[in-house]
């Protein structure tokens, strides 16, 4: 079956299976991890027939990116609402939250779909966590500076990769109550550097 014939879950029991197919996942991830995770342990956990899952989905990596996705809209949905609920109070420490907090799941779990996003869609997901983050901080008076992309760029991406990296080495036990305060002082320091840099530069 073609990508272009693959049905779409437009229909709400059509999406009512994908949800399944979806959560069966989730739960799956969380109970024994990706090595035994196959298509056959999803349509049976989903309560589906192998066929029925392979009428949504390709293979065991399309079922882990839409649920990645799912993983990264919520934490995008979450950071809007931040921002349009409260914008006197949201700022670098409300977003690092989000990030931190928003996606569902054990460390691991969270890694796998981190990765899973990355594999699939990366540049365009990380283009979609860039513009989300820069909205929200470039509408705070307080980080009101004339930023390029490069800055930008930093700015975005600096928070995502270290808490990848972070659910990535468990090992190191990282106390996240640290870690949160940490990320908010660099990317606060270097907002600071940046204005300070614009201040000079007028003088």
């Amino acid at each position: 079956m073609t990508e272009k014939t693959r049905r779409k879950p437009r229909q709400a029991r059509a999406q009512a299976t994908v949800e399944a197919i979806l959560e069966a996942t989730f739960q799956l991830l969380e109970s024994d991890g990706l090595t035994d995770l196959t298509t056959n342990h999803i349509a049976d956990r989903a309560g589906v027939s192998i066929g029925t899952l392979y009428q949504y989905f390709s293979d065991r990596e399309a079922i882990l990116y839409a649920l990645s996705k799912r993983q990264s809209d919520d934490v995008r949905k979450m950071i809007t609402a931040l921002v349009l609920e409260a914008p006197e109070t949201s700022g670098v420490r409300a977003i690092i939250r989000a990030l931190m907090y928003g996606p569902k799941g054990s460390p691991q779990t969270r890694l796998i779909l981190s990765d899973a996003l990355f594999r699939s869609g990366g540049s365009d997901e990380m283009s979609r966590q860039h513009y989300a983050f820069l909205e929200s901080v470039s509408g705070q008076q307080s980080f009101n500076f004339p930023h390029g992309r490069e800055a930008a760029f930093i700015l975005t991406h600096t928070a995502v990769q270290l808490l990848r990296a972070a659910a990535g080495e468990p090992e190191l036990q990282l106390n996240p109550d640290v870690l949160e305060d940490e990320l908010v002082h660099l990317l606060e320091s270097y907002i600071e550097n940046l204005n300070a840099r614009v201040e000079r530069a007028r003088a």
